[in-house]
């Protein structure tokens, strides 16, 4: 076959698998990918993600779902004669932000809508008994990084969709049947992961293990008690674990000898506007007594997202072996403090989120074992976190030198540069057409003179998500304002940097920036 291909899944009688697949398509799906140029006549022809079937005897293939429906997520019902489909009818890029939950047959594929939820969707998963469908819904900035309450549907028209899990604190971001009666999640919970079991009748919610780790790619199996999952956390890096959840064993070593650059990570809790805020400090490998040490504040992408106790990567993880402590903060907008928290950001870009980063800043400064100058802080970030790099910036004077990475310079023009504008709608409330004032208070551009830090600014050169644009307006204002910048872009590469040599250029300007300006 010739196209994208994800998502491979036994159906319940084991004489097909079916996956998910763009035919003919040369380019992987999503907006982290480095995106074709455009040529011709632009969104002509939208290409589609559907659900197709291929017959375990004969490799026979047949797409099933409708030709114009884009399938981002799916499951078979536990008869085998249909679909639980997470779905939009449009661009598959730019439309999961309005997802609808669909019925589609699996013979005939026919698909019959069963909920179009006000905020988005992920991870439809078919109950046992066939007669409803679990989702996770909530305010989700970026499509396959999931988080939110978890909802039961009717798995037939007409029925009122019910949130099993109203004001928990944990985001959850996978869901598993066990039985009928009991459905597994995985989820985000204050900085760190773990796995609870709901009651889908009564909503009774119990927490099965959490802590300090982050959990990828779980599964179960389909008869007992065996649950699997990528394993990873400050200390030990990602591998996979399977067994009755609390008695996991190690499955595969293939980063056993990965080495620790890093001391032991501490999580904060901080007050920020009345509410409590949590964070990660990560301090340097070796610290000695009496010596002063810079710090770089690393915002986490998103908006919707989290900065999970995993293991560090990239600059989180380059950084503490060259002297600096690295503090992981989660502002509101966070998973893993409950819907209420994650929504705390929407029409409010850098107001609320700025605060509660830079009183978490106090609050490590205030901590007697660290020994941080606080005249040598640094911030740092990708995508969402390189758009607070930027707005931090024009907004206080208190770090010495920024590394901003595929930032948002101006939401006015980023709002039509974008191939995936529908994102913004459900964070600030309207189009930039209908109230452009909401945009223009959250724009660095709008308070750009106010800039005295070093910026170094870096972009993907065929960035959809967050177009090169962005960068080159913040780069060309802070160069004519005689503010020290540099701009970088790496050619071919998507808002997700993928070539290891562009990822190692990466790491190696952003700590030579830091040490230009952090380091005494």
């Amino acid at each position: 076959m010739k196209g994208q291909l994800q998502e491979l899944r036994w159906s319940p009688d084991g004489k097909s698998l079916s996956f998910l697949f763009v035919e003919g398509s040369e380019q992987e799906t999503g907006a982290l990918t480095a995106h074709k140029r455009d040529s011709g006549v632009v969104e002509e022809h939208p290409e589609m993600q559907r659900i197709a079937v291929a017959d375990a005897a004969t490799g026979k293939v047949r797409s099933v779902s409708p030709a114009d429906l884009y399938v981002y997520d799916y499951d078979w019902s536990p008869d085998g004669r249909a679909f639980a489909a997470e779905g939009a009818v449009g661009s598959g890029t730019n439309d999961y932000w309005l997802a609808q939950l669909y019925r589609v047959d699996a013979a005939s594929g026919t698909a019959e809508s069963l909920w179009k939820p006000p905020l988005q969707l992920a991870c439809p998963r078919f109950s046992p008994d066939g007669r409803s469908i679990a989702v996770i819904h909530g305010i989700m900035s970026d499509e396959g990084s999931n988080g939110g309450d978890v909802w039961l549907v009717p798995a037939t028209p007409g029925g009122n969709a019910r949130d099993l899990t109203p004001g928990t604190t944990w985001s959850a971001a996978r869901l598993i049947w066990r039985s009928p009666t009991e459905l597994l999640f995985a989820g985000h919970r204050d900085g760190g992961f773990g796995i609870a079991s709901v009651d889908p009748a009564s909503g009774r919610l119990t927490s099965v293990t959490e802590g300090a780790e982050k959990l990828g790619h779980v599964g179960a199996a389909r008869k007992g008690s065996a649950v699997v999952a990528i394993r990873e956390s400050f200390e030990s890096p990602p591998d996979v674990w399977a067994g009755p959840v609390g008695t996991w064993r190690n499955l595969s070593n293939a980063n056993r000898s990965a080495k620790r650059f890093w001391g032991s990570a501490e999580t904060l809790h901080w007050n920020s506007d009345g509410a409590s805020v949590q964070g990660w400090l990560l301090p340097p490998s070796e610290v000695e007594a009496g010596r002063s040490y810079p710090m770089v504040v690393v915002a986490h992408g998103g908006p919707s997202g989290a900065s999970t106790a995993s293991w560090p990567s990239r600059w989180t993880a380059a950084l503490p072996s060259q002297g600096y402590y690295v503090f992981l903060p989660n502002p509101r907008g966070s998973f893993g403090f409950g819907e209420e928290f994650t929504e705390g950001n929407v029409k409010d870009f850098g107001g609320g989120d700025l605060r509660d980063i830079l009183t978490g800043v106090d609050a490590v400064l205030a901590k007697g074992s660290a020994r941080i100058d606080p005249k040598r802080l640094g911030i740092t970030g990708w995508s969402y976190g390189g758009y607070m790099t930027m707005w931090a910036v024009t907004q206080t004077d208190r770090f010495a030198a920024g590394v901003a990475g595929a930032g948002i310079a101006s939401w006015q023009s980023y709002y039509g540069q974008n191939k995936i504008d529908k994102w913004m709608l459900p964070f600030f409330g309207a189009s930039v057409y209908d109230d452009p004032k909401v945009y223009a208070q959250s724009s660095p551009m709008e308070f750009i003179k106010k800039v005295k830090t070093p910026t170094l600014v870096l972009h993907g050169e065929r960035d959809s998500e967050v177009p090169t644009p962005q960068g080159y307006e913040f780069w060309h204002a802070l160069k004519a304002l005689g503010v020290p910048t540099r701009l970088v872009i790496y050619t071919d590469e998507g808002h997700s940097i993928r070539k290891p040599e562009n990822q190692k250029d990466i790491i190696a300007r952003s700590v030579a920036w830091f040490d230009q300006y952090l380091k005494p």
